[in-house]
C-alpha cells in the first residue's frame, strides 16, 4: 500500500499544539456530547470479552476470594494525550499504566490530573483518576513520539513523573512488559514503515502469556476498488486514516494476528467508521 504523502511528524506536533489541552481538544470538538462515555464503556468492554480476569467484579473469571498476591497487570497507552483513555478504560481494569504523549501541553495536562487525583480525599471527586489517591494503581507519564520509543527500552522518552502506587524495586518495571498496549486515535501519526516497526516493537514488549494483547482502536475509510488497501491524507494535522484492507495489511507486515475486530457503535454519523482491533504476536514470531 503507498500514498502520495506521508505523515510528517514535527508537522503533526505543530497541529495539536494548536489545540486546547481538554477533552474538546483532543477530541475534535466532540468532549462535551456523549462520544467520550459511549467511546469509553465500548473499549471497557471489548478489553473485559479478551481479558475477563480483569474484571472487578465476582465472577467464574474473578472469584470472590481471589488470592492476595495475585501479579500486577500493566498496560501501555500510547498517543494518550490528556490521559482520557487511561482514566476512563485502563485504571478501571489495570494496577499500572505507563502513558507515552509527545505534545507538551497534553502531557502536562496528564500530569496535572494524576497529581491531582493522587491529592484527592476520599470519596474521590467526579474525574478523579482511580486507585491513585489509595495507591492501590499507579501511573507513569513519559513524554515522546511514537517513532523513538521502544516499549522494553524508553530511554529516548523523558520521564516526567510516577503516581500512586510506588513498587519495593521500580527499576525492576524497566523490561518487564505489557499485559496490553492501547494505542487508540494516534497511529494515523505514523507512516507505514514506522507503524509497523511501532508494531514489532510493541510485540516484543508483550509479556510472555496467552492473554497480552496489543488493542488498536483507530478511524477507517472505505477500501479501494476490489478491496483493496487505501488511505486519506489529512493535510492538517499530517495524518492518515487507513482502510480496513489496509490495517490488515500493516498487522500482516508485523506479524501480527489479528484475533478479534468490531466497529465501534454509537458514534456521530459524520464521523469515520471506528474500530477497534486486537492483535496477538504470530506463533512464528513468537518462536523466532
Amino acid at each position: 500500500m503507498s500514498t502520495e504523502q506521508e505523515p510528517n511528524v514535527q508537522t503533526g506536533i505543530e497541529y495539536w499544539n494548536t489545540q486546547p489541552a481538554s477533552l474538546d481538544g483532543v477530541l475534535g470538538g466532540y468532549g462535551s456530547g456523549s462520544l467520550p462515555r459511549i467511546d469509553s464503556l465500548g473499549s471497557r468492554l471489548f478489553l473485559l470479552n479478551l481479558y475477563p480476569q480483569l474484571s472487578t467484579v465476582p465472577s467464574a473469571f474473578c472469584p470472590l476470594d481471589p488470592p492476595s498476591d495475585q501479579p500486577r497487570t500493566r498496560a501501555l497507552d500510547v498517543g494518550a494525550g490528556i490521559g482520557r483513555v487511561t482514566a476512563d478504560v485502563l485504571l478501571h481494569l489495570v494496577s499500572d499504566v505507563t502513558i507515552l504523549e509527545p505534545v507538551t501541553a497534553f502531557v502536562q495536562e496528564a500530569l496535572s490530573r494524576a497529581r491531582a487525583s493522587a491529592s484527592s480525599t476520599l470519596p474521590l471527586p467526579k474525574g478523579a483518576w482511580p486507585g491513585l489517591a489509595d495507591k492501590t494503581k499507579s501511573v507513569t507519564i513519559l513524554q515522546g513520539t511514537l517513532q523513538d520509543f521502544h516499549p522494553l527500552h524508553p530511554h529516548r522518552a523523558q520521564f516526567l513523573d510516577r503516581v500512586g502506587y510506588e513498587t519495593p524495586r521500580p527499576a525492576d518495571e524497566v523490561g518487564m512488559g505489557f499485559d496490553v498496549i492501547w494505542c487508540q486515535w494516534c497511529l494515523g501519526h505514523l507512516s507505514d514503515p514506522d507503524l509497523v516497526d511501532f508494531l514489532q516493537r510493541s510485540q516484543e514488549s508483550l509479556k510472555k502469556h496467552p492473554k497480552s494483547v496489543i488493542v488498536v482502536k483507530e478511524n477507517i475509510c472505505d477500501n479501494g476498488d476490489g478491496g483493496s488497501a487505501q488511505a486519506v491524507f489529512d493535510e492538517q494535522d499530517s495524518s492518515l486514516t487507513r482502510s480496513d484492507a489496509a490495517w490488515k495489511y500493516i498487522f500482516g507486515k508485523a506479524g501480527l494476528r489479528l484475533i478479534k475486530e468490531q466497529v465501534q457503535e454509537g458514534l456521530p454519523d459524520e464521523l469515520y467508521v471506528v474500530k477497534i482491533a486486537t492483535t496477538i504476536v504470530t506463533s512464528a514470531r513468537q518462536n523466532s
